[in-house]
């Protein structure tokens, strides 16, 4: 689907604004053209592993609301995993460089 699932650290603006970025990036991802789209390499990656693990279950207990069910519980897990890394990961990493230090110095090489 030429998109990149990798999480970007946004790290700047309010608390809120970066709460809403980390959720919707469960749902929105880059494309390798830059720009933010549906995450449909993670939403289709999701159904197909609930619908995998609906295989598990007794015959008379699968259904297509399980496979959704579980879908959406992985899609939740994605979220909860992206405000770890905006708001956790980074205070617990040493010797992280500076966001705003790295983006002005890589604009610099490219002048």
């Amino acid at each position: 689907m030429k998109q990149d699932p990798r999480y970007f650290y946004k790290g700047q603006g309010s608390k809120g604004s970066r709460f809403l970025y980390a959720i919707s990036s469960a749902v929105i991802a880059k494309g390798d053209n830059g720009r933010w789209q549906p995450n449909y390499s993670g939403i289709l990656g999701n159904l197909a592993s609930g619908g995998i693990s609906n295989l598990y279950y007794p015959k008379t207990d699968r259904g297509v609301a399980l496979t959704f069910e579980n879908a959406l519980i992985r899609t939740g897990s994605n979220a909860i995993a992206n405000l770890v890394q905006e708001f956790l990961i980074r205070k617990l990493t040493p010797h992280v460089p500076n966001a705003d230090l790295a983006q002005s110095q890589s604009t610099i090489s490219k002048e």
